[in-house]
């Protein structure tokens, strides 16, 4: 499972509202090779599950991620931040052996 804390999925539904997206949204939640760890994270917004996906629910926000990525993401945890470096989506991930400074990327 692949787990978002309260402030995340507030700002998921939040963007979801402001873009007028449909209420069948949900967060995609990958990972694609690249970066320079070797991996990096990947968060868009689909409508529709495909075959391989994983489906959870998590404070209100669906979450679909591919069986591929899943085997890297199971049991992480994204986070919100929004203090005076910057805003954006945070992953705490227990599968990365090693992640790069600015949390965007790692190896497993």
């Amino acid at each position: 499972m692949i787990t978002l804390t309260e402030k995340a999925a507030s700002e998921v539904l939040r963007l979801i509202e402001a873009q007028n997206l449909p209420e069948t949204t949900g967060l995609r939640v990958g990972v694609r090779g690249g970066g320079c760890s070797g991996l990096s994270y990947a968060l868009n917004f689909d409508t529709e599950e495909r075959d391989n996906d994983r489906v959870f629910t998590c404070n209100g926000v669906k979450i679909m991620v591919d069986s591929k990525s899943f085997l890297y993401l199971s049991g992480a945890t994204v986070d919100y931040t929004d203090g005076l470096n910057g805003s954006g989506f945070t992953f705490d991930n227990p599968n990365a052996s090693q992640s790069c400074g600015c949390g965007s990327s790692f190896s497993a």
